[in-house]
């Protein structure tokens, strides 16, 4: 098991992406604590867990709620070497830029960054201190390659992945590895579905088609499911990845060539 001994913070685990790295983490070793904002979702996630999962609920967007929730797991679990974030960022998608207003346009940008320069800088904080760990993101192909109708999803996963390189070159003198996994999207996560649907409808094709489509533009003629990319999360988490830092690990089934 690659995470044998670890402990981990799993923020945004009650949806689909963050519930299927907590499994991942959790069938590799590492003992989780699953954070999010509704209990109910996450205890769902712990129940399809079982032993070495405990839920704690907590308020993303509220610094002083993360040092305190933060805090309290050191407390009862000693220090944490691996942090995931799959924090839902509020996608506003579905409409070209010229016809929406900049508040609609900026929240998942400003809820991205917010969140995520909460989580990750007291998770870097407390790991350079404690010997070392991996912070470790999920972003878009939309980070690098645009496309339209996203809103600021696009302009979100690009900033997310720079925090985080910005984040990687200042921590690594402390053993703090960070980085994130670049996804094509999973069709088996119900808010990639809903865009791809919006992305069919704007074609004028029908879901499975679009799908379909969106396989075949691969290399490997398929997008990541939602295993895969908490695959690839275990690998990236792991000391098997000891040496990869300030990246991102290309999970689009080569949908972007690097």
């Amino acid at each position: 098991m690659l995470l044998a001994g670890k402990t981990a913070i799993i923020y945004g685990a009650g949806g689909a992406v963050g519930g299927a790295v907590a499994r991942a983490f959790a069938r590799d070793g590492a003992r989780v604590f699953l954070a999010g904002r509704t209990p109910e979702k996450l205890e769902a996630v712990a129940r399809s867990i079982g032993e070495g999962a405990e839920v704690r609920p907590v308020d993303a967007t509220d610094r002083e709620a993360i040092e305190r929730h933060f805090a309290a797991i050191v407390d009862q679990a000693g220090p944490i070497s691996l942090m995931f974030n799959a924090i839902d960022w509020g996608d506003t998608q579905g409409e070209r830029l010229v016809d929406m207003g900049y508040e609609r346009f900026g929240n998942p940008i400003d809820k991205a960054l917010r969140t995520w320069f909460y989580t990750g800088t007291t998770a870097a904080r407390h790991m350079a201190a404690n010997g070392g760990g991996a912070i470790v993101g999920i972003t878009a192909n939309a980070a690098r390659e645009p496309y339209a109708m996203v809103g600021g999803f696009g302009v979100a996963c690009a900033a997310v992945e720079h925090f985080l390189r910005q984040l990687g070159v200042e921590m690594g003198l402390y053993g703090v590895r960070v980085a994130n996994v670049r996804s094509a999207g999973s069709p088996d996560a119900p808010g990639v579905r809903e865009a791809f649907m919006l992305r069919a409808r704007e074609s004028g094709i029908t879901l499975e088609e679009f799908e379909r489509q969106a396989g075949e533009g691969t290399a490997l003629r398929h997008l990541p499911s939602l295993a895969e990319v908490a695959d690839a999360a275990v690998l990236l988490a792991s000391d098997y990845a000891r040496a990869m830092t300030v990246t991102s690990a290309n999970v689009t089934c080569g949908q972007q060539v690097d």
